[in-house]
């Protein structure tokens, strides 16, 4: 699965984008059909201090999906989307099953 990383307002550091792509990775052990991910990493010009935001959308066979989460970190924001993006995937997956 090819994996695309754009950090907005900021220069991500390697260490940052390792962790971003295993972890997007392991989604593939839910769901076959994932073609591609695009990840968004930004820093939001807020006073709070959940400042950092993490988006991911899969490409599937069919629709993709999307999540979005904040967080004050770029890891503890990646954990919270992958939670979101793995109940999608596996929402799709039962579908696509039932459908067959």
């Amino acid at each position: 699965m090819k994996v695309d990383i754009q950090s907005i307002h900021f220069t991500a550091d390697y260490r940052l984008l390792d962790f971003v792509t295993k972890k997007v990775e392991k989604v593939k052990t839910f769901y076959d059909g994932i073609k591609s991910a695009d990840v968004y990493l930004r820093v939001e010009k807020d006073a709070e201090r959940e400042n950092k935001t993490v988006e991911i959308k899969l490409n599937l066979n069919g629709n993709p999906i999307f999540a979005k989460e904040q967080s004050n970190t770029f890891e503890a924001a990646t954990d919270l989307v992958m939670d979101k993006v793995v109940a999608q995937v596996k929402k799709h997956k039962e579908k696509m099953v039932d459908k067959v």
